[in-house]
């Protein structure tokens, strides 16, 4: 299963870095969502982490308190002004592809998420693919909400 959300947000490109954080991450899918983070890696920027290797293993707390998945970040590129791609897997995904695309339009960012996963069982693709879409609808509402964005229709 594949989606995008893609947001055209009134911030500096310079303050993008800020949504590049397992800080931002949190605000972003708060309060739906919490994951949590060793202490070396809560505070690092996500474009020191280190590519082509498992980073470690993140519990997704639903809203902040119930363990419903365990996700293991891994990163196939980071590039701090055009974005990343995350390649990891979770006890429910044995894929799960999130790339975040960072594009300047008329000095203003376009942010586009693009989320391709697939279950270990695939029923549970048709369950989670709606809870999935709407997770990523409302970490670009807080996005547009916080920075007076839009929605956009993402650039291919």
């Amino acid at each position: 299963m594949k989606f995008e959300v893609s947001s055209n947000l009134k911030i500096s490109p310079e303050d993008v870095d800020g949504l590049l954080t397992m800080k931002g991450v949190n605000w972003e899918l708060s309060p739906l969502i919490y994951m949590t983070a060793p202490s070396g890696w809560s505070c690092k920027p996500i474009f020191e982490w280190p590519t082509g290797k498992v980073l470690f293993s993140s519990w997704i707390l639903l809203f902040g308190i119930l363990p419903i998945d365990r996700h293991t970040f891994f990163f196939s590129s980071i590039d701090r002004q055009r974005g990343f791609m995350e390649s990891s897997s979770s006890i429910t995904n044995k894929v799960w592809h999130h790339r975040r695309d960072i594009r300047i339009n008329e000095a203003l960012p376009q942010i586009t998420d693009t989320v391709e996963f697939q279950c270990r069982l695939p029923i549970l693709e048709y369950v989670l693919a709606p809870v999935y879409r709407l997770i990523f609808t409302h970490r670009h509402r807080v996005l547009r909400s916080y920075y007076d964005g839009s929605a956009s229709q993402p650039v291919n």
